[in-house]
């Protein structure tokens, strides 16, 4: 948007792309987000918060509480080659008055890394925000020693804010510095020519 405008409200929507498709997250996912995070045991990732499969129902519910206070709107990823769920992700941190976004909480089964479900996913979130709410800025952030997280996000072309020291408690009780990305919308003309470029070839 060239002046600023009341944006669409933020409210949940289907996005499907070329490997995967958002659904609005509810309770008839979880036994399919259960079987997704007992592929490579996520939970047990130090510097992931991944539900354990007892704890699923609950992670649900939180998240689906927070999108009731108008603060988070939860997808399940769905891969389509098979049907089947594999992961969540959430637009988060929601400033619906700017309006901007977290990009976050997500997650996927460790046998569809490299399957194309990331960038694919990504793109999906970001052109909604850009294209259809409007939004000036979209963020991610990340555990400063997760390594892969933040490579994948410089991939996708956002650039570093800076980092917030002893920011959080992780799972374990130690304190995280979290690093800060965002994409801005004169950004993102560029970012999807790239992202489309990757998606292209993984056809």
């Amino acid at each position: 948007m060239t002046a600023y405008q009341a944006a669409p409200s933020i409210l949940p929507v289907t996005l499907k792309g070329q490997f995967v498709t958002l659904e609005p997250l509810d309770h008839g996912h979880h036994d399919g987000l259960v079987d997704a995070a007992r592929d490579g045991e996520l939970w047990k990732l130090w510097y992931t918060s991944v539900p354990e499969p007892k704890g699923m129902a609950a992670e649900i519910e939180r998240r689906l509480e927070l999108q009731n206070q108008g603060s988070m709107l939860p997808f399940a990823t769905r891969l389509n080659a098979t049907g089947k769920v594999i992961g969540m992700t959430t637009y988060m941190n929601i400033d619906a008055a700017t309006p901007r976004v977290e990009i976050g909480s997500t997650w996927n089964a460790a046998s569809s890394h490299g399957s194309g479900s990331n960038p694919d996913s990504k793109f999906l979130l970001l052109r909604h925000a850009f294209e259809v709410l409007g939004c000036p800025a979209v963020e991610f952030r990340t555990h400063w020693l997760n390594h892969q997280s933040r490579d994948a996000i410089e991939r996708l072309g956002a650039k570093q804010d800076g980092v917030l020291r002893n920011h959080t408690r992780s799972k374990d009780g130690t304190l995280r510095d979290t690093v800060v990305f965002s994409i801005l919308e004169h950004e993102w003309p560029m970012v999807k020519k790239g992202l489309e470029f990757r998606l292209a070839k993984m056809r």
